[in-house]
């Protein structure tokens, strides 16, 4: 308990004892029996409770959320030009009285669900769209009372100023600003532009008006049933298209595959038939060299040829017939192998 709440229950304690003492004082009285030093005493208790009542009207304490308001029936303009700060302070009793403002961070919220805002029910904005489409949005304005414009909110707008001050130029702001866009725009790409923009044209108001625009929360953007149904049909189509194009991409890339396949094929067969013309082309000049080569050992040794006509022979030939036009003459007896004679072994 602060000590303006404890001057309060003491003078509250002060005026019960001063009643007390005044009734008993009465009551013996009438019975012949007066208290002694009854008029001291009551004279006593009533400067106390007085006392204690001037006191606690006196005392205040501004808590540190808070500021105050003095408004004086002493003052020429009815109020004090500087509001009080936090701790306990003294004002003028029965002449003077303090009208408090909280300076904390307060959140003012319009919303399309029924129990989130601070109106019950459908509180959000609707706006129109550039072209004309209707929309409803949901919004969260978070501010606080400039400390050092305290008297000034308070001649301006008393305790009106969440609803007729934040309130107010929150929707027709936003209002304002939903109209220079078009639908597609406010949800998907100058969503960011149009809170930068209400954000700023809330600062402004606000700074005029004592108060502080701490932050601008643009929650949710709901369309009509009508333009729903249309935005769910297109993102269908949108899917289909892209469905059919993945498709057609998917084909293309098969129909490439194979196109690659096959040219690998036709190289490789190209590849091959090449190399195999090659081989036989190197092939041919070997065995031309190779022909080159023998015609010369002919040439200079015409007995080769029979050599190796005689090679060729089976060696188990004995008879050798030649036609009559053969150019070559072989010796017949020399054809026949030689008998070896067997050893004998005399017993």
């Amino acid at each position: 308990m602060n000590l303006a709440g404890l001057f309060q229950g003491i003078a509250t304690l002060a005026w019960l004892a001063f009643v007390g003492v005044l009734v008993l004082a009465v009551v013996r009285a009438g019975r012949n029996r007066p208290i002694k030093n009854a008029t001291v005493t009551i004279v006593v208790s009533l400067v106390v409770a007085v006392l204690f009542t001037f006191v606690a009207a006196g005392t205040v304490f501004i808590e540190p959320q808070e500021r105050g308001v003095v408004i004086s029936a002493i003052s020429p303009q009815g109020y004090r030009e500087e509001a009080l700060e936090p701790g306990l302070r003294w004002i003028i009793p029965f002449a003077e009285r303090v009208e408090r403002y909280p300076i904390s961070r307060q959140t003012y919220t319009m919303s399309i669900a029924p129990i989130e805002g601070q109106i019950s029910g459908d509180d959000s904005i609707a706006a129109r769209t550039a072209d004309g489409q209707e929309i409803y949005v949901d919004a969260s304005i978070i501010f606080q009372i400039d400390p050092n414009q305290v008297v000034n909110v308070h001649i301006r707008w008393q305790d009106r100023y969440t609803n007729e001050l934040v309130r107010a130029q929150a929707r027709g702001i936003i209002r304002d600003a939903v109209s220079q866009y078009g639908v597609e725009e406010v949800y998907s790409t100058h969503r960011l532009d149009m809170t930068k923009n209400v954000t700023e044209q809330l600062i402004t108001k606000f700074n005029e008006n004592g108060l502080q625009l701490v932050d601008f929360v643009l929650r949710n953007i709901t369309f009509s049933p009508e333009y729903a149904a249309s935005i769910e049909q297109k993102q269908i189509a949108e899917q289909l298209a892209q469905q059919a194009k993945f498709v057609v991409e998917q084909r293309r890339q098969e129909a490439e595959q194979a196109r690659q396949v096959a040219q690998g094929r036709a190289d490789a067969a190209v590849i091959d038939a090449k190399g195999v013309a090659e081989a036989r082309i190197i092939e041919a000049e070997a065995e031309a060299k190779a022909l080159a080569v023998i015609s010369a050992i002919i040439r200079d040794n015409p007995d080769m040829l029979t050599y190796q006509y005689i090679t060729k022979l089976s060696p188990s030939i004995q008879t050798l017939l030649l036609p009559s036009n053969s150019p070559f003459l072989f010796p017949i007896p020399e054809l026949t192998p030689t008998a070896t004679p067997v050893p004998t072994t005399t017993p």
